[in-house]
């Protein structure tokens, strides 16, 4: 047979557009992307042909390039083999893991080949890897890029684990004259611990919300974007949860400074003013704020202000969100939203008449283009065969413990959405319904992407 696989698609997100289109498939990769009437490729004959239902939608498998697995050292956390299957779950294909919160965390070559021994026979999709960058670590950042990291992830406050503590001003620069030196990327967690107050011990969500105010990631944003000024670096603003920010990385951007930022389902989707008292599973850096904030986030994606959505999935044991008492001082912050993120933006997308080719752009498409995988996040010959099929009109309602997380912790328990994975496919191979023969996925070096 000629192709491997065909599929027959009645819609597909192809080229930003939504039309009808077949698939083939060869060694998995894409092979052609044609028209659904157009004879040649059935007449060459493939070993499977697979016909879509009608109401389903063909998307590029999607790229979160934001994704805590925490193993080694937290893996009760996490872990491997739990993130990558709610990966799949969820429609996406390839993820890059952070530096933290991992033990070691990634900031060093023996750390990231830890890391890569420990991922390497569990990964159930393609898998790569941030370094970081902390305090002295400057020496090992470009034996760190020579090794196939995607770039480097910094904290300009106190990231919540001892092991990667955060730069101030004078080793932002240190590290950034150095990333801009071999053409590296600095991602970095922008809020200013000058801003930040002690969040009062409690069950109100409303005073953990006024500890880390707009301020602080106006004030750490307007740092990182003068110090990019200065040196050429190239960086990237990570979960923007103000719209306030978006006048100065506007302007940055207008003045030439190379920035780009992400913001993340959760600050899409949920209002301060509907967490419930003690709802800890809410708790995230930065904060999720209120619903004219959100709305001008949707605004910048829309515009062009904000350049893709990432899950920032981070995930923790069910004891370290202290849901017995909870007190959001005490809780650990961090949303697990990895398998949710497709159904999450899409529901409220629809809701504001936002089109799914958008979505997959800033899931899809921007975030591929953001790690410079070329291989990723499009329905185009040439790319890895990696696939979504997703029912855009499905409806369900979220129930925490039938996720693929490895604990049952989700701020969207209980909820309605709207949108259904029914199938993954990493590569031309399917891996949601799991396929036989264990995990599929490759571990990605920046060097091979």
């Amino acid at each position: 047979m000629s192709f491997d696989l065909l599929i027959k698609a009645s819609r597909a997100v192809v080229g930003g557009e939504l039309r009808p289109a077949l698939v083939a498939v060869r060694d998995g990769r894409i092979a052609a992307v044609e028209d659904l009437d157009a004879p040649g490729l059935a007449r060459e004959g493939a070993a499977e042909v697979i016909e879509l239902a009608a109401d389903e939608v063909l998307l590029p498998g999607l790229v979160d390039t934001h994704v805590h697995v925490n193993e080694p050292g937290r893996t009760e956390w996490e872990g491997f083999a739990t993130a990558t299957r709610a990966a799949a779950a969820g429609g996406v294909t390839t993820i890059i893991d952070m530096p933290l919160n991992s033990i070691p965390p990634t900031c060093d070559v023996p750390a990231l080949e830890i890391k890569r021994k420990t991922a390497a026979a569990q990964v159930h999709v393609d898998t790569g890897f941030w370094g970081g960058a902390i305090p002295g670590n400057v020496p090992d950042l470009r034996p760190l890029h020579e090794a196939g990291v995607f770039g480097f992830k910094c904290f300009l406050l106190p990231s919540g684990v001892d092991e990667f503590p955060p730069l101030d001003e004078s080793g932002l620069e240190l590290a950034m004259r150095e990333i801009a030196s071999f053409g590296g990327l600095l991602i970095v967690h922008a809020e200013d611990g000058h801003e930040v107050t002690d969040a009062p011990p409690g069950r109100a969500y409303q005073g953990f919300l006024a500890s880390r105010p707009p301020a602080a990631e106006q004030r750490a944003i307007a740092t990182l974007l003068a110090v990019a000024e200065r040196t050429g670096a190239r960086v990237h603003v990570l979960h923007l949860s103000s719209a306030a920010a978006l006048p100065a990385l506007n302007a940055a951007r207008e003045r030439g400074v190379k920035v780009t930022a992400e913001t993340c389902p959760h600050y899409l989707t949920l209002d301060a003013a509907e967490v419930p008292d003690g709802a800890t599973q809410f708790k995230c850096c930065p904060p999720i704020r209120d619903a004219a904030n959100r709305d001008a986030l949707w605004e910048g994606l829309r515009s062009g202000q904000i350049d893709c959505v990432v899950s920032d999935h981070s995930p923790c044991t069910a004891d370290l969100k202290h849901l017995d008492t909870g007190d959001f001082a005490t809780a650990w912050g961090g949303i697990a939203g990895l398998q949710l993120g497709l159904p999450a933006v899409w529901t409220a997308a629809r809701a504001r008449g936002v089109p799914l080719t958008d979505v997959v752009t800033w899931m899809a498409t921007r975030t591929a283009a953001l790690a410079g995988l070329d291989r990723k996040g499009a329905l185009a010959a040439g790319r890895d065969a990696d696939f979504c099929v997703f029912a855009p009109d499905e409806t369900f309602v979220v129930d925490a413990a039938t996720l693929a997380h490895r604990n049952p912790v989700s701020a969207y328990d209980g909820q309605r959405l709207t949108g259904v994975v029914r199938r993954t496919w990493l590569r031309g191979a399917s891996v949601i319904p799991l396929a036989t023969g264990g995990p599929r996925g490759r571990l990605l070096s920046r060097t091979d992407s």
